[in-house]
């Protein structure tokens, strides 16, 4: 009961802090950039946008709501409005839906002359990565060139109204800081092309172009469901050793977040570079050969010889070791801070033995759970993927919601996964649909179901199974309409894929007796999907579909035992599963 009262008021706290306005007069603005490039690894530099706007009277109240595609950060009059978030939006398939952010910005607006600025940023609304010769990475899908939408509502002391919104009245420029900035492989940030106050009212934007009115994504507007990404702990490095003309800063555990630098002394032009990697080969140097073809640098080019303190604003990196090129002089430790990054929600489990072992391993899956939340619950945090994959989280969300309160994500991941659906039932291998991974199996897209599931049974929280029973149900059944044969479920891709290898230098096994056959797995899934599906048509106001759940479940576990179950020993193997499935095929 508790949960359940708690899963309400978060819902109520929610539709206040993110806003239920419907969006109507603001316009997407950006413009084109001479330096964007789509050709292999994909750059492009940040976007500045700002307005400078004259108010009549005391403000009373004022609301923002904004989606900068796709990261933005913003500014009133100098006020960083966006300081306890970062990377935000969250993510989502922009043709399907965009999502934006609220703000009582009633303290940041004054009588007379006030200044709003955006800094736009790539995320995975500029293509992460193109084809790349000899990569084995899919293209990432590319929606666009980063865009603005923005409304600013302001109710006057006098009860006055007045709405300021996106237009062609706007200023922009390519030509500031940020170079570029891409998730694989990090940011470039020119200090020389800083611009002074920006964001402030008296800044001469004379010289910065028009806005254009560019193409509105395809998805719609809607409140985000979500609380974004924050900076949540901090870290100092544990030891920086000098090899050769680098300095490897050891932060002393793995991390997902940025690299924060001061330093001095670093002459005009001259560029700090900064390489992250979650460990190092036997001379000391980072190991990137996990990373494949993502970079994973941020590059710092100097505007002279003062002090700075400077970190990226569009990117983030999982690493424990970095290497530092650039410095003029030996660095401190105090020098440097990681800033870990993830989805806003509270810690709401610890665990604890006498045993150190089982203690590290508790700790390393902490920081490893919270270092794949990204908006979505993604595979890893370093390499060139970072995808929402299903199949890590089927059975991982619910181990998860014992330590953190992960309800939000998950229900919005849920969305995602129906967004990512084809109109014939068909699903993906990843949501949003960054990449075009569609192999059809069952044990990767069950995660669709699981996670509904955890919801319900950890939240006490029912609506995610109704808003996405007929989503569901259309996908069990063009899996059984295409790949049930006699009633074993006959198609997996990926299955047992990750058993371990016979030696320590291979990722998988070459010995298929290693590996579970594919329908065993798939069929035991869809036998358990199809109680679910029983389940959950009873909480989603389908009880006409109880019955049939039922009848396709039972016809299941027969199929099951009467092929695979050896009743001399009370299991199965291989060699007879293999027996029985070409006799599926072809006897």
């Amino acid at each position: 009961m508790k949960r359940i009262f708690a899963f309400a008021a978060a819902a109520f706290m929610a539709a206040a802090m993110y806003g239920q306005a419907s969006p109507a007069q603001g316009q997407w603005i950006g413009c084109s950039s001479e330096y964007d490039s789509m050709g292999g690894y994909t750059v492009a530099p940040a976007r500045y946008v700002r307005k400078t706007v004259e108010l009549d009277a005391t403000v009373s109240q004022a609301t923002l709501r904004i989606c900068g595609l796709g990261l933005y950060e913003a500014w009133i009059n100098g006020k960083f409005i966006t300081e306890d978030q970062t990377l935000s939006p969250t993510l989502s398939d922009y043709r399907k839906r965009c999502y934006y952010n609220t703000f009582d910005v009633t303290s940041a607006l004054r009588k007379g002359r006030n200044a709003l600025a955006v800094a736009l940023g790539n995320g995975r609304f500029y293509s992460l990565r193109q084809n790349m010769k000899g990569i084995d990475v899919p293209s990432t899908t590319h929606f666009g060139s980063p865009r603005l939408w923005l409304e600013l509502d302001i109710t006057y002391a006098d009860g006055k109204t007045e709405k300021i919104v996106s237009d062609d009245t706007w200023k922009i420029t390519d030509e500031g800081p940020v170079r570029a900035n891409n998730e694989f492989d990090g940011e470039t940030y020119d200090a020389r092309k800083e611009f002074k106050n920006w964001t402030k009212s008296r800044f001469d934007d004379s010289a910065w172009r028009n806005a254009e009115i560019v193409e509105a994504p395809a998805g719609p507007l809607e409140p985000q469901p979500n609380p974004n990404i924050a900076i949540q702990d901090r870290l100092t490095p544990v030891s920086i050793t000098k090899v050769g003309d680098a300095y490897i800063l050891d932060m002393g555990q793995n991390m997902v977040g940025w690299l924060q630098v001061t330093a001095k002394r670093i002459a005009k032009g001259d560029t700090l570079s900064m390489r992250f990697a979650e460990t190092l080969k036997e001379d000391g140097n980072l190991y990137v050969a996990n990373l494949r073809s993502a970079k994973v640098t941020d590059l710092y080019v100097s505007k002279g010889k003062c002090r700075f303190t400077w970190h990226p604003q569009f990117v983030y990196h999982g690493f424990r070791y970095v290497e530092v090129k650039g410095l003029k002089r030996a660095p401190k430790p105090s020098d440097f801070e990681g800033q870990v990054m993830y989805d806003k929600m509270d810690q709401t489990g610890t665990f604890e033995t006498s045993d150190p072992v089982i203690n590290q391993v508790y700790k390393n899956a902490y920081w490893g759970i919270r270092g794949n939340y990204r908006g979505m619950p993604t595979d890893c945090p370093q390499r060139d993927e970072r995808m929402g994959w299903f199949g890590d989280r089927g059975t991982g969300c619910y181990g998860e919601s014992y330590i953190f309160d992960n309800h939000a994500l998950y229900s919005k991941w849920l969305t995602d996964i129906e967004d990512s659906q084809w109109e014939n039932g068909h699903l993906p291998d990843v949501a949003p649909r960054y990449w075009n991974m569609d192999s059809d199996n069952i044990t990767w897209p069950a995660a669709y179901l699981l996670a509904a599931d955890m919801l319900y049974k950890r939240f006490g929280d029912s609506k995610p199974i109704a808003d996405h029973y007929i989503s569901m149900k259309k996908w069990l059944e063009f899996m059984r309409e295409r790949y049930l044969v006699n009633g074993i479920m006959t198609k997996d891709n990926y299955g047992d894929w990750c058993m371990p290898p016979e030696s320590l230098e291979l990722i998988h096994a070459q010995d298929p007796s290693r590996r579970t056959a594919g329908p065993v797995l798939a069929t035991a899934f869809y036998y358990d999907l199809l109680r679910k599906m029983e389940c959950f048509a009873t909480l989603a106001g389908h009880p006409e579909d109880v019955e049939m759940f039922s009848k396709q479940a039972q016809d299941t576990k027969d199929a099951f035992n009467r092929e695979f179950f050896k009743k001399d020993t009370g299991c199965y193997d291989n060699n007879t599963v293999t027996a029985n499935l070409m006799a599926l095929f072809f006897g």
